[in-house]
C-alpha cells in the first residue's frame, strides 16, 4: 500500500543505481550544480506537466509578478506527492546528504543530516515547518524568474534538484537555468546550465564552499530562469526540507 505521503500517478519507481554520484558531487563541488541525464522519461514529463490545471492536488499557486519573484507563476504540492516525486525526493536525498554534510563539515557548520528523509522531515515538523516544498512551475512568453534561494524556515537542506518536463527548441525557446555565485572580495560568477526533457539540475540553495589557494571559503549562491522568449515551459523542482 502507498503510504500516506505517497500517491500513484504514472510508472514504476525509478532505479537511481546507475547516477554516477561520484561525478555529480566533483561537479558540485567545482560548480555548485551537475546536471542528471534523462532522471524522468518523456512520459512522465508530459503527465506531470498535465497536472497543472488540477488545483486539488496544490496547496497554493503563486504568481511571481505579486511579489516581486519576476513573471510566470508555481504552486505547490499537496500531500500526498505525485509519483514519480514521492519515490525521488527520499531516494535522492541520501546521496546527497552525504555530501551536504561533507560540505558542512568542510564549511565549519555544525549541523549534519540524518541518513534518512523520514528522520530529516521529521526534524523539519517538530520545528513547525510541516508544508509540502515540491513544487511546479509554468512560464509562457516573457516570463523569468530573479536571481533567488528557496529557504523556507530554520531547517534548510543545501541541495535540490529541478527537473525540466518541457523540450527546448520544440516546447519553449529561451528560458534557461541560471545560477550565480557571489565570491568575497571577487566579482560573481554565473552558470548557465542547458537542460533537455527529463533532464535534472541539481544544485546548491544557498552556499557552498570552494577550495582556494589558502584553504577554503564560503560563496553564496542564487538561481532563476532568464526570460522565455517564446512557448510553455514547466519545471518541477525538489526541495528537500518543508515549509512553516
Amino acid at each position: 500500500m502507498p503510504s500516506a505521503r505517497t500517491a500513484r500517478l504514472i510508472d514504476p519507481p525509478l532505479a537511481l543505481d546507475a547516477i554516477d554520484w561520484q561525478r555529480v558531487s566533483d561537479d558540485l563541488d567545482a560548480r555548485g550544480c551537475a546536471v542528471i541525464e534523462n532522471l524522468l522519461t518523456p512520459q512522465q514529463c508530459v503527465d506531470l506537466a498535465a497536472l497543472y490545471p488540477d488545483d486539488a492536488r496544490f496547496r497554493s499557486r503563486i504568481v511571481m509578478a505579486r511579489h516581486g519573484f519576476g513573471r510566470g507563476e508555481y504552486k505547490y504540492f499537496n500531500y500526498p506527492l505525485p509519483d514519480p516525486i514521492a519515490h525521488l525526493r527520499p531516494a535522492l536525498y541520501v546521496p546527497l546528504s552525504q555530501i551536504a554534510n561533507r560540505w558542512n563539515a568542510t564549511m565549519g557548520i555544525d549541523v549534519r543530516y540524518p541518513a534518512t528523509h523520514d528522520a530529516f522531515l521529521a526534524r523539519c515538523h517538530e520545528a513547525g515547518q510541516t508544508r509540502p516544498t515540491p513544487l511546479l512551475l509554468q512560464y509562457v512568453t516573457d516570463d523569468y524568474n530573479c536571481l533567488h534561494q528557496d529557504l523556507y524556515g530554520e531547517h534548510v537542506f543545501p541541495l535540490q534538484v529541478a527537473v525540466l518536463l518541457s523540450e527546448p527548441g520544440r516546447d519553449f525557446a529561451g528560458g534557461e537555468f541560471v545560477l550565480t555565485e557571489q565570491r568575497p572580495r571577487m566579482q560573481s560568477r554565473a552558470e548557465v546550465v542547458s537542460l533537455t526533457q527529463g533532464d535534472a539540475v541539481v544544485f546548491a540553495v544557498h552556499h557552498r564552499p570552494v577550495q582556494g589557494t589558502r584553504g577554503s571559503y564560503r560563496v553564496n549562491l542564487r538561481h532563476g530562469v532568464s526570460r522565455l522568449r517564446s512557448g510553455r515551459r514547466h519545471t518541477v523542482g525538489i526541495i528537500f526540507h518543508d515549509a512553516k
